[in-house]
């Protein structure tokens, strides 16, 4: 069964592509670039009840895991190093810009993790993420219509 509103939901929801696999799968498979985008940017947005839900309920349990513990520790130190002064000097508008940059390690789910590590109060991170996430929607989806529209020009000129 091949559905690509339905894989792009996949595409969307995996922490690894997010909107940047996503978006362009669906363009890419003839789906209108609005619905692309709405379908995409919704299920992306979930990254943040799902980030918040295993850190909260989750996660203390698997700490008790010694694997874990240490990936879970190295995922922490990359991220706090990566964000910590930028979440700090620019808070709320650290945190969407970091979201909304359509490049691998950004998104969603980092941006969610960021927020839950720097104790930025629930509404207001998820605010953030969420208008991180509907820029770089547009981005992606802006990028995917050029890219697929300048590829088919140039596949008509050869």
């Amino acid at each position: 069964m091949n559905n690509p509103i339905f894989e792009a939901i996949l595409w969307s929801i995996l922490p690894i592509s997010e909107l940047r696999g996503g978006i362009p799968y669906a363009i890419y498979n003839d789906v209108n670039p609005f619905v692309a985008y709405f379908v995409c940017v919704s299920v992306n947005i979930l990254a943040f009840p799902i980030v918040y839900l295993f850190l909260e309920f989750l996660h203390p349990l698997f700490l008790n895991l010694n694997l874990y513990k240490k990936l879970f520790d190295k995922i922490v130190v990359k991220t706090r190093n990566k964000l910590e002064g930028k979440i700090e000097k620019w808070g709320f508008w650290g945190l969407m810009i970091f979201v909304m940059i359509p490049l691998p390690i950004t998104g969603a789910y980092t941006g969610s993790l960021a927020a839950w590590l720097f104790n930025i109060p629930k509404k207001k991170a998820f605010l953030s993420v969420v208008l991180g996430v509907m820029i770089s929607g547009i981005i992606v989806t802006i990028l995917s219509v050029s890219g697929i529209e300048a590829l088919n020009f140039l596949l008509k000129k050869v």
